[in-house]
């Protein structure tokens, strides 16, 4: 369970990461809501990451906040490349993949205590 929670959570954090992004080319009283979304998310996806890491078979400090951290950053590029046109390249996609194998083996090699 713990697993799917620092997922939704590394899901927020691409969401505070995107508004943020998304204020940066609004004014006004859009501006405020996207600042709005961006402390929502970010006092979810905190909470969640700390919800993560306790209870009853918790993730190890380290483990949870790198996987968290690179749910938010792949997150953040596919948010990137599709709302804010960012360009495709063949070494973005490279090291992203790198990233994405990175966080599969920490969580096939953490173990539940």
């Amino acid at each position: 369970m713990n697993w799917i929670i620092l997922i939704i959570g590394g899901i927020f954090e691409t969401g505070f990461a995107v508004s943020l992004g998304k204020a940066q080319h609004t004014s006004g009283k859009e501006m405020w809501l996207w600042l709005l979304s961006f402390i929502v998310c970010v006092g979810i996806s905190m909470y969640l990451l700390f919800k993560a890491m306790g209870g009853e078979n918790p993730i190890p400090v380290g483990t949870a906040y790198a996987v968290w951290g690179a749910i938010g950053a792949v997150g953040t590029v596919i948010a990137g490349i599709l709302l804010f046109k960012e360009p495709v390249t063949f070494w973005r996609m490279f090291f992203i993949s790198t990233l994405v194998i990175s966080v599969i083996g920490l969580q096939v090699v953490s173990t539940d205590t």
